[in-house]
């Protein structure tokens, strides 16, 4: 059924508009099932003038083939022994998914595919909170700091990017680590049926979880910490009036709160009290746009749970980041988040014969 409701949808359409005689069905996403099927239909389509018969003869034969695939690849989805595995890490802002990512990095011979979709263009490092090179510890990531500031960089670059960057990853037998906190680009990738990703991987999802409320202090902190690190001049550098927040990398939070900042400051001429109350409210407005946006990553994983059915592993940080905590943050961070992520990680890696395990104390 599903197969023909998609060519109710316009499968036969979308095919031909990527269709070129004598195209190389092994590499990219020509592989899709339902792109092979297609080739006789539309080679033939143009040689039968007006034979509606001929053509609709061939077409129902293209349908069938599509069924007998998709019937064989979901017998070999649900062979798990056959797929390559893919470890992905989510959660709202602030929960600490990068700093796991290189620790299962390095523990595993893992390389890290970013999957934040501010964190992938160019600049702004303070604003998007990029991970630094110390704290990558030397492990290699992808699409971090890689995308023109300006460009429009869509769901579905990313999902191609990062299948040929999984496949990179594999071919070194590293294992693949997705992080970040747009799930809109991690469900388009695991669920598009156009990419195959569940037909080809076997994912691992981690979730890690803070309590709103402590979450929302800790966020609180680290904005100041941000503007006092050079959040301001960073977002001076590449504003201009009446400039498009809609697009590319001036959509991250940080950026539009401050027009009204810079906007006004040259024309406020000395009142430094003035300056200082406008500052003051974009600062608050970073910090409530960035509440609303952890209550809308965490409404997204609970929706790919319950709708989408996904297995995700939950971990509960929030004591991790407890002002009252009794252990010091590394040690907390080690036993309450780590160390059951690295458990749960071995035995999703056991006997696996696409990944090497390699790991170091």
């Amino acid at each position: 059924m599903r197969v023909d409701q998609m060519v109710k949808e316009g499968l036969v359409d979308e095919v031909r508009q990527i269709f070129i005689p004598d195209a190389d069905y092994t590499n990219g996403i020509r592989k899709s099932i339902g792109v092979p099927e297609m080739d006789i239909y539309l080679r033939e389509k143009t040689n039968m003038d007006r034979d509606d018969e001929s053509k609709q003869m061939i077409l129902q034969a293209s349908i069938p083939s599509m069924k007998r695939n998709t019937h064989k690849m979901n017998t070999f989805i649900n062979n798990e022994e056959f797929k390559k595995k893919v470890i992905i890490i989510m959660g709202a802002t602030g929960t600490g998914k990068s700093r796991l990512s290189v620790d299962l990095a390095t523990h595993f011979r893992g390389e890290i595919i970013n999957s934040d979709k501010m964190q992938v263009y160019k600049g702004l490092e303070i604003v998007t909170n990029k991970i630094t090179h110390t704290e990558k510890q030397g492990v290699r990531h992808y699409l971090l700091g890689e995308i023109e500031p300006d460009s429009d960089f869509t769901a579905e670059d990313f999902c191609l990017q990062a299948i040929i960057y999984i496949e990179k990853i594999l071919k070194t037998q590293r294992v693949p680590i997705i992080v970040g906190g747009s799930n809109s680009y991690i469900e388009k990738l695991v669920e598009d049926h156009v990419f195959m990703f569940k037909y080809k991987y076997d994912s691992c999802f981690i979730w890690i979880d803070v309590e709103q409320s402590v979450l929302n202090r800790r966020v609180d902190m680290r904005v100041d910490q941000m503007v006092k690190a050079g959040l301001v001049d960073e977002v001076r550098q590449i504003f201009i009036p009446d400039a498009d927040y809609t697009k590319g990398i001036r959509r991250s939070i940080g950026v539009p709160e401050m027009d009204r900042y810079l906007r006004e400051e040259t024309n406020i001429d000395g009142d430094d009290e003035s300056k200082k109350m406008i500052l003051q409210a974009s600062i608050s407005s970073i910090k409530r746009n960035t509440r609303m946006l952890i209550c809308n990553q965490l409404d997204k994983i609970q929706r790919l749970i319950s709708e989408k059915m996904w297995s995700v592993h939950h971990i509960i940080a929030t004591d991790v980041f407890k002002e009252d905590r009794e252990e010091d943050l590394d040690e907390a961070w080690t036993n309450i988040v780590l160390q059951p992520c690295l458990d749960i990680v071995k035995r999703f890696l056991k006997n696996d014969h696409h990944n090497i395990i390699i790991e170091f104390t």
